[in-house]
């Protein structure tokens, strides 16, 4: 049984944690593989992630070619065809995932803790994992797969508008290209890249294994111990190229034939370990994270009706991800709603939220603290989170803490250093082209 992820790893970022904290394990194996380990007996249940350095800012000059590489996995590997391998797991009731972002990809089990089920299902994990064979057939059709998945895209003016807006913050960068990669890049790659790839990334010495469930940690040693028993050794990837801060204000226009123009505001945010993180987070719950209570929101949608929602994001990636804010609104009022929103990323820069408001947005995220966790899925994916971007072990038990830390001063500060209101890319995507009223 297969599933497929859409970057789960950077949607659980600014998602907060459960009631009870758990406990977490760490340690490193012979081979230098860092472990994190909860213990979790309430459900005969083990849930295993392997996570490496080799997102799609690994690409080198092939977009596309991570996702690709971790799509074919489990196409069929030691002789086994990709039909065995999903019957093999489907038969002991475990699933398979495969997932891949800007910064890592990933593969995940879930199997039941009885040894008679999990010990097999680990055995066609590790061969999927260590013993790929790439079959053309396999490789061809992924590879127009995932070009008709582009060609769709250029149907949706969300999707035009996101690739359009990395591409302009990001700039030669890794993080500009979409991780899928373009119809050009793809027609350019072959399985020969492809075996590469994995030979270099999917490494002990580049991998992460966080691991949540019904065992103890004897049984888990052994377990990680057989699962990459001839793994390749192999080395760390190296550091990516950092992000360049933008030095003017970029505006981007798509024509698209729609009742409805996107757009899309913003820059270069932070990293995922930057010391601003919490004033960050916990200011832009009120700005534009908050949903229906964020300033965004009651500005223009609630007070004006220029738009359904407004929103605005910090997506922390290892070196500094995008910030945006944006909206969707008719074609004949694009200008009005740009302008305010404009007026309003101003505003929040200079002045910040109000006491009122940040006391507000601090119960709205603590208060829904006992619900943010709630199976051994989520936690995995918690602790992947933690080994890969080097997080204190203690970052779930002092949540709550630290946003309950944040003050005024600290959010206004942070903002005004952080973000460039007269140094914003602009991306609009509708059916004709609009004055945005910035400079280019």
């Amino acid at each position: 049984m297969f599933a497929k992820g859409a970057g789960l790893f950077l949607s659980l970022i600014f998602i907060s944690t459960a009631h009870a904290s758990p406990e977490i394990q760490h340690w490193q194996t012979e081979n230098g593989i860092g472990i994190y380990f909860v213990e979790a007996h309430e459900l005969p249940m083990v849930d295993i992630q392997m996570i490496f350095d080799a997102g799609s800012s690994r690409d080198t000059g092939k977009p596309g070619l991570s996702l690709l590489t971790n799509s074919l996995l489990a196409e069929g590997a030691a002789g086994i065809t990709a039909d065995e391998i999903s019957q093999n797991f489907e038969s002991l009731g475990a699933i398979y995932a495969y997932d891949a972002s800007n910064d890592y990809a990933s593969i995940s089990l879930r199997s039941v803790s009885d040894p008679g089920k999990l010990k097999p299902a680990l055995e066609n994990f590790r061969r999927v994992l260590i013993r790929p064979d790439f079959p053309q057939d396999s490789f061809e059709r992924q590879r127009n797969r995932t070009i008709v998945a582009i060609r769709q895209k250029q149907q949706s003016p969300g999707d035009l508008a996101k690739d359009a807006f990395y591409a302009a913050v990001f700039g030669d960068h890794p993080y500009a290209a979409p991780v899928e990669g373009t119809e050009e890049s793809l027609q350019q790659i072959s399985t020969k890249d492809v075996i590469s790839f994995h030979q270099q990334f999917y490494v002990a010495s580049n991998a992460i294994i966080a691991i949540v469930g019904d065992l103890d940690r004897a049984r888990v040693e052994n377990m990680v111990n057989d699962l990459t028993e001839g793994l390749a050794q192999g080395e760390k990837a190296p550091p990516i190229p950092e992000v360049s801060a933008l030095t003017t204000a970029k505006t981007i226009s798509v024509d698209f034939p729609s009742t409805q123009t996107h757009i899309l505001v913003g820059q270069p945010g932070i990293k995922r370990v930057d010391p601003d993180y919490f004033p960050l987070y916990v200011g832009n719950h009120v700005l534009g994270g908050g949903g229906m209570v964020s300033q965004l929101f009651e500005e223009i949608r609630e007070k004006r009706g220029l738009s359904y929602s407004a929103y605005s994001y910090f997506l922390p990636m290892r070196e500094p991800g995008p910030f945006f804010a944006g909206l969707q609104t008719r074609t004949d009022q694009a200008k009005e709603a740009l302008q305010l929103l404009n007026q309003q990323l101003h505003s929040y820069v200079e002045n910040g939220p109000t006491v009122e408001e940040l006391d507000a947005a601090k119960k709205n995220i603590t208060g829904g603290f006992p619900l943010r966790i709630d199976s051994n899925r989520d936690i995995v994916s918690y602790l992947a989170l933690i080994g890969f971007y080097g997080l204190p072990l203690d970052y779930l038990e002092t949540f709550n803490e630290r946003v309950e830390s944040v003050t005024v001063e600290q959010i206004r500060d942070a903002f005004k250093r952080r973000l460039s209101p007269d140094k914003l890319v602009v991306v609009m995507v509708g059916p004709e082209k609009i004055d945005s009223g910035e400079k280019n």
